[in-house]
């Protein structure tokens, strides 16, 4: 079976959010590498392509045990998606957070 994965708008402004921000710490960075917020944005896209084959293979969140978390890999940490199954074929991802930030519940 496929799912769809689709962005919920507050995913789509994660997205945005964590480009400019790693975009905006290599421009302030004296070894700064440009390429770094379009690979971190690539390592995302590529991880979530993972929820379209076995989206309950990553880890529940919580009681219901539709809603789950992936976790990505990026560097030496990586970021966190949170999703929900909400049928047989579609994902919706309700956001993404750098693993070092606090919370998105």
């Amino acid at each position: 079976m496929i799912y769809t994965v689709q962005f919920s708008a507050a995913a789509d402004e994660d997205l945005e959010q964590l480009f400019d921000f790693v975009l905006q710490r290599e421009l302030d960075s004296e070894t700064g590498d440009l390429d770094i917020a379009e690979r971190a944005l690539q390592a995302i896209k590529d991880g979530l392509g993972f929820l379209s084959v076995s989206p309950f293979a990553c880890r529940k969140v919580g009681d219901n045990p539709f809603v789950r978390e992936l976790i990505i890999t990026f560097g030496s940490s990586g970021y966190v998606a949170l999703f929900e199954i909400v049928d047989g074929s579609t994902v919706i991802i309700g956001a993404i957070r750098h693993q070092r930030e606090d919370d998105y519940h």
